[in-house]
């Protein structure tokens, strides 16, 4: 993510991105702006895209937060659910992941349920994944296995396996494929 533009760069171009803020020179490759010459300055870019109500920034900022140092498991989660409301997907799974796990907040699964379910009906193959794999855990194998076709459809490798093996449990047919 370029926090002076906005725009989303793919991991090859990230690396370039990486090797050119190494050698201090370099330019973004979508706005020419150049590089942030510090951490507190693309933080401050951050700031700027998430007041234009960018949930990419809202996201990622809300990321360095929760990993940062120093970490801020409270502004990460006000920025997560700010992008949420504003349908980011990601945002949603990283907020259902914080209460599943109870990292920051009481633990609360109906709070993580709801932000997988909303993470998984915006595309979320990751979340879909988990929406299966606790639906499995609760017994409701038919639709543990519907969450796996789906997210097997986005390309999660894991929820094909689960298939695989649920095909060998019996709890899926060739005919539900």
């Amino acid at each position: 993510y370029q926090s002076c533009c906005g725009k989303i760069i793919c991991y090859g171009c990230a690396c370039a991105d990486a090797l050119a803020r190494q050698s201090s020179q370099g330019n973004c490759p979508f706005c020419r702006a150049p590089l942030e010459s510090s951490r507190d300055e693309r933080i401050e870019r951050f700031r700027k895209r998430v007041e234009a109500r960018d949930t990419n920034a809202m996201y990622s900022l809300g990321h360095k937060y929760f990993f940062g140092v120093p970490q801020d498991f409270q502004k990460a989660l006000e920025l997560w659910n700010q992008a949420a409301k504003l349908g980011c997907a990601k945002s949603h799974h990283n907020i259902g992941g914080v209460y599943f796990a109870g990292e920051g907040v009481e633990k609360d699964m109906k709070k993580a349920k709801y932000h997988m379910e909303r993470a998984a009906m915006g595309g979320d193959a990751i979340a879909r994944h988990i929406l299966g794999v606790e639906e499995g855990k609760a017994f409701n194998m038919n639709r543990a296995m519907k969450h796996f076709m789906i997210s097997a459809v986005f390309g999660d490798d894991d929820s094909l396996k689960e298939i695989q093996d649920g095909f060998s449990d019996g709890h899926v047919t060739k005919d539900d494929f």
